[in-house]
């Protein structure tokens, strides 16, 4: 037999229910908000400047050794015979 459930108690269930479900942006949401945008903006922006210090890191070290490369093929090439 099935048990006989009194409308004042389906209504707040019904309500509890309800309540707990939005369809909008609730003012507690926290990916929404203005400081967790600033926040997250923050970290975008402090990866982006330690990517380009190391990308500038190894552009340096590249250069350094094409420098000492170029420096070793003219002393190599002034030794062979030329003249001034």
């Amino acid at each position: 037999m099935l048990a006989r459930v009194s409308p004042t108690l389906y209504a707040r269930r019904l309500s509890l229910a309800m309540r707990t479900y939005s369809t909008g942006r609730s003012e507690g949401s926290v990916a929404q908000t203005r400081e967790f945008g600033k926040k997250e903006k923050a970290h975008e922006d402090e990866y982006a400047r330690r990517h380009d210090a190391e990308l500038l890191r190894k552009l340096k070290a590249d250069i350094e050794a094409k420098q000492k490369q170029v420096a070793e093929l003219e002393a190599k090439g002034t030794g062979k015979g030329k003249t001034d």
